[in-house]
């Protein structure tokens, strides 16, 4: 299996909210960012049932606030250690999460 770096957590075999075994890894930015993710570290291990596009996941509320509270953080991140929010913006296509 591809060795992935967080830059939120150094336990990739346990879920990065609960601490549950087995996980999913989470792009936080999946799609045509899901390279960027990895770049960047912006990757976690959630339980199956909280990764926002896992098969075992069911779509709701809560899920969109954890992803979008993911996303903050990752920007947040960004922004402190590589660019400006402009900068962000740019390379994560146009969205900020902040």
């Amino acid at each position: 299996m591809k060795r992935i770096k967080s830059v939120f957590t150094e336990d990739m075999d346990h879920c990065y909210f609960t601490g549950a075994a087995p996980v999913e890894r989470h792009h936080i930015f999946g799609g045509a960012n899901r390279k960027l993710s990895e770049k960047y570290g912006f990757v976690v291990p959630l339980r199956p049932d909280l990764h926002p596009n896992g098969a075992m996941a069911t779509w709701s509320e809560s899920l969109k606030k954890l992803d979008d509270h993911l996303k903050a953080q990752a920007q947040k991140y960004y922004e402190r250690n590589y660019g400006t929010r402009e900068d962000f913006r740019r390379e994560f296509g146009g969205k900020s999460w902040l």
